[in-house]
């Protein structure tokens, strides 16, 4: 029924409206005469005629207030006071007719209950019937907790108490001040009874909207939310906000990024932009999660030309389209397709764009993958960073940077035992010549790149888990994209030649603390033995062939700071061109003809460091 009345037109409601009113003004008159004297003889025709005009009197005043323009979901304060106005008007006119009728039987005391009863009647009628349908709308509500009492704490209740998802049952507030209090209606309470309020309100979402607070802060609050059933959304920060308008859109979930329990990396825009900024730019591996992100960066710092490089021909498509759409001062890009490994291609393309600088994030990445297919890791990490460096000297490339990874450092896998030969090739040519400068910069892993583990939760959460873990013990350094890539274009400003960066990452994450905080982000709870009614469980699967169980940045102590405090130098041991050259030569030679195990010697003389899991040889040929 209310479903139906909900849905008629806004003209419709209007008549139903003055209708109802009609009848509740003709009831209360009746009901005035009935109290004053107790009987119903007194029904004259004059008095009928009276009672019977009241809603032509009440309804053309009723309009001129406003009465039927109000939404009744939505009215508040004002509403109480043009009912008032319009009541106290109508009651007046009325009294007033019924003065010039000069009616013996009529008497005087009626008119003053008929304002009192009018006023009683049509204003908790409104009210009522908005109780009645912001109840009937909260059946397929969401109750929400807003966490933070302060200015964007009230304007979002505010825009909430006027939408369809959202309905805020109470603020949480550390401001000892606040809380028993009531802001909007809504009562303001401490950390200590979020549990009553969930369990008594259903509430199933927290919102912050604490934009102001540290990541360390933010990762108390959502630690101390962790033992309930609630998922967490935050408010974007009030520099995302238009003119700080908060609107309930605007709500976002909670980013695993909030959870690093670290500030983000500062930039400085001068280094960020030196080797940019009016200069031919290219970048190897444009289309991949690092690579693209570099291209959106490198696009805002006003290069005179972008070329995106790319062996992937869907993953340049798809960059090409979105820096098309990004490229508002008409920047000339050139999607480029082609291999790192071609020298004849990429020297055409350096020479034919005069390039400048060199981003270089093209690589095989993933651990498993490459530790199955070794000698086309080495060939694609190895051979193609060298042939890309010659290139970059023969064609006078003046920067040339280097995507390396922590795996790099005591590498247990041959991914990483490849990327530290490519860096050691990178000091090598640089101490060989002074044409380019070139620069390696090292960090950990990056969230939501392709590979990383949290595309892989996020999957696993949303088909009922379970999520898997390699091993309950298991560290890594996390950072965004958008960090690391600051960082990649920062570093090519500051190097020297032949430099490795690292950026002080904080302290490692814990990758089964991240699954447990993504099940508890998901509105869910992890199933375990202490919890068997949770919803997702976490398994342990071992640790996969390469893989160790933590990773560090530095392979010795030898570090000094930067222009930015949260970027070091490393000061590393590296080989000479000479007696690099003809051990690159073997292994190159050995993955071009696939010898395994040759390869993976030739790994252990190059990096010392490298320490496989397991031989080639039980590694290839196990069961």
């Amino acid at each position: 029924m209310i479903d139906r009345l909900l849905n008629l037109s806004r003209f419709n409601k209007q008549l139903i409206m003055m209708f109802i009113d009609s009848i509740i003004l003709i009831s209360i008159l009746f009901a005035c005469f009935f109290i004053r004297l107790g009987h119903w003889n007194w029904l004259s025709d004059e008095l009928l005629l009276l009672i019977i005009a009241s809603p032509v009197i009440a309804i053309p005043i009723f309009i001129r207030f406003s009465l039927y323009r109000e939404v009744i979901r939505f009215i508040g304060i004002k509403l109480i006071y043009n009912v008032t106005k319009a009541t106290t008007l109508y009651a007046l006119l009325w009294g007033v007719l019924v003065l010039m009728s000069a009616i013996d039987e009529m008497p005087r005391s009626v008119i003053i209950m008929n304002w009192l009863l009018s006023l009683i009647v049509l204003t908790g009628l409104r009210l009522s019937a908005r109780w009645l349908l912001t109840n009937h709308q909260n059946l397929n509500i969401t109750n929400v907790l807003i966490y933070g009492a302060g200015s964007a704490g009230r304007q979002l209740s505010i825009a909430l108490m006027q939408s369809k998802e959202y309905f805020p049952v109470a603020f949480i507030d550390d401001n000892k001040e606040l809380q028993g209090r009531f802001i909007n209606g809504i009562k303001v309470v401490s950390i200590n009874e979020i549990k009553r309020v969930i369990e008594k309100k259903s509430v199933t979402e927290v919102l912050l909207t604490l934009s102001s607070i540290s990541r360390v802060r933010r990762n108390e609050i959502i630690t101390d939310l962790k033992p309930f059933k609630v998922k967490i959304r935050s408010l974007p920060s009030v520099s995302e906000l238009a003119k700080g308008k908060i609107k309930v859109e605007d709500l976002r979930e909670v980013s695993i990024k909030d959870l690093l329990g670290r500030p983000s990396v500062v930039a400085n825009n001068e280094l960020l932009s030196r080797n940019i900024s009016k200069k031919v730019v290219m970048v190897t591996g444009a289309g991949g999660s690092i690579g693209s992100e570099i291209c959106r960066q490198i696009l805002l710092l006003n290069p005179k030309l972008l070329i995106l490089f790319d062996q992937s021909e869907f993953a340049l498509y798809t960059i090409d389209i979105e820096l098309s759409d990004l490229n508002k001062t008409g920047i000339k890009i050139f999607p480029m397709l082609g291999s790192i490994r071609d020298k004849v291609r990429i020297q055409s393309i350096l020479n034919k764009y005069s390039v400048q600088t060199i981003y270089h994030a093209a690589a095989y990445k993933h651990v498993p993958l490459v530790e199955y297919n070794q000698s086309q890791g080495i060939l694609n990490n190895v051979l193609g960073t060298m042939l890309l460096a010659e290139s970059a000297i023969s064609e006078k490339i003046e920067t040339f940077v280097l995507i390396s990874t922590d795996k790099a450092v005591r590498p247990s896998s041959t991914m990483g035992a490849a990327k530290r030969v490519a860096e050691l090739v990178l000091q090598a040519l640089s101490k060989k010549q002074n044409t380019t400068c070139f620069t390696m910069v090292r960090f950990g892993n990056v969230l939501d790149s392709s590979g990383s583990v949290i595309p892989l939760f996020k999957k696993q959460i949303r088909e009922g888990g379970p999520i898997t873990v390699t091993h309950k013990d298991i560290v890594r350094y996390f950072m965004t994209i958008p960090e690391a890539v600051e960082l990649v274009l920062q570093a090519g400003s500051m190097g020297n030649g032949g430099d490795v960066f690292v950026l002080d990452m904080g302290e490692p994450v814990r990758i089964y603390d991240l699954a447990v905080k993504m099940i508890m982000l998901s509105g869910l709870q992890v199933r375990d033995k202490s919890n068997l009614d949770g919803d997702i469980e976490i398994q342990f699967v071992g640790l996969r062939p390469g893989e160790k169980l933590f990773e560090e940045l530095l392979i010795g102590d030898n570090v000094s700071k930067t222009a930015n405090n949260l970027i070091m130098r490393a000061e590393e041991k590296m080989i000479s061109w000479s007696l690099l050259k003809p051990m690159l030569d073997k292994l190159i030679d050995a993955s071009i003809n696939d010898e395994q195990e040759e390869i993976r010697g030739l790994l252990v003389m190059l990096v010392p460091e490298y320490s496989p899991q397991e031989s080639i040889k039980d590694f290839l040929y196990k069961d």
